[in-house]
């Protein structure tokens, strides 16, 4: 009977240890000194003949990049974004067209008191470039701000690698959560080891240092799986947290060849890993530039909702508000709209084909110029994973 009742009492430690293993979340991570990038490169081209004076295309491409450096009293984001279209019309006489916009921008937030999700000043600086322009359009601000948006990314990466050494039994439960933070803390210093050790020999190193933080030594199949987990499985970005920030700063020149302006923005941020596979976001902007009583503003959110259906498989939803408002020209303002939602396969770690379904809206208060009906699109792309 004592046997029977020790065997029971072990058996339940042993089950709420587990239970309490399990439990590890996102938010169980504790950022620290880390870096990611993502960079892609999109490319759609749609081309017709037959039945018209002349073949027509329509060739889009666009460039998205983004790298944030993370340490306990800062957060410094680099940004790119570009579009080039390039279009030919069916009738004779039609002639190519070319467009193109981008804008860069660099943001750095410092905290007062390091490690806190308290109050910090940053800078910001912005650089733009479009096809109608008489200047390029540069910007610097300053300002305050509150709270942080850490990027648990390192984190989802450690479990999703327990995940797989268990799958083939090559490990014997589950760590504690301090284990996935220390696992987690190494792959969040990747590009610290590729400094330091080279881009041919760094995983060597890296893949050891995980083992030794695993707390167990592994053999050839779990080091081969923790590999293949870490370098040819697609983990979306994930982050969570909340962040204002109100700063003043000045358009050192802009599009229309106007300068010296000064200018007004508030910025907020919000990110919620709902479940591990389940990423919503949504990022809040308000600019304004003074001029001699001119109050036109631009306000923009975006909102997003990421679902990682499969290790290869991602459903990325999106709605895109855009509102304008101008004291001056025919127009008064603009409000877009824009829905999207894309089934991305990756064909390889690098390599995605991607289905969009795009809604537009777009409201300018004007009547029969184009653009007074819902647009409906359907797009098939591939898409080219830099980093």
């Amino acid at each position: 009977m004592k046997r029977q009742i020790l065997s029971s009492s072990i058996a339940m430690a042993i089950a709420s240890t587990a239970a309490m293993a399990a439990e590890v979340t996102l938010y169980d991570y504790k950022e620290a000194t880390s870096a990611y990038e993502d960079a892609y490169i999109n490319g759609a081209l749609d081309m017709q003949s037959g039945n018209q004076d002349q073949s027509s295309y329509n060739l889009d491409l666009s460039a998205d990049y983004e790298r944030v450096f993370s340490s306990p009293d800062q957060n410094t984001k680099i940004y790119f974004s570009g579009t080039t279209n390039r279009s030919r019309g069916p009738n004779d006489g039609d002639k190519s067209d070319n467009s193109y916009q981008a804008l860069g921008s660099i943001t750095s937030d410092q905290y007062f008191t390091p490690g806190s999700s308290g109050a910090f000043w940053y800078g910001k600086g912005e650089i733009g470039a479009r096809t109608d322009m008489e200047d390029p359009f540069t910007k610097l601000t300053v300002g305050l701000g509150y709270g942080r948006v850490v990027n648990a990314t390192p984190m989802i990466r450690a479990m999703r690698l327990v995940e797989a050494l268990i799958e083939r039994n090559l490990l014997n439960g589950t760590p504690s959560v301090a284990t996935y933070q220390a696992i987690a803390n190494v792959i969040a210093r990747e590009s610290e080891y590729r400094s330091r050790y080279g881009l041919r020999d760094y995983q060597m190193e890296w893949i050891s240092d995980i083992e030794t933080a695993l707390g167990t030594d592994l053999n050839a199949r779990g080091v081969i799986r923790i590999y293949d987990v870490l370098n040819n499985e697609r983990i979306s970005t994930r982050k969570y947290g909340w962040l204002v920030r109100a700063g003043a700063g000045a358009v050192l020149s802009n599009y229309d060849g106007s300068d010296g302006d000064p200018a007004l923005e508030i910025g907020a941020e919000y990110h919620h890993p709902i479940t591990s596979a389940l990423q919503f976001s949504n990022e809040f902007i308000f600019t304004t530039i003074i001029d001699s009583g001119d109050n036109s503003f631009n306000a923009r959110n975006k909102m997003s909702l990421t679902y990682e259906i499969s290790d290869r498989i991602d459903w990325e939803n999106a709605w895109l508000l855009d509102y304008s408002k101008y004291d001056e020209g025919i127009i008064d303002e603009v409000t877009a709209n824009t829905l999207t939602s894309s089934y991305r396969y990756y064909l390889s770690n690098q390599l995605s084909f991607v289905v969009t379904a795009t809604l537009t809206d777009l409201d300018d208060g004007l009547d029969d110029n184009g653009n007074d009906d819902l647009d409906k699109s359907l797009t098939m792309g591939i898409t080219y994973r830099l980093k």
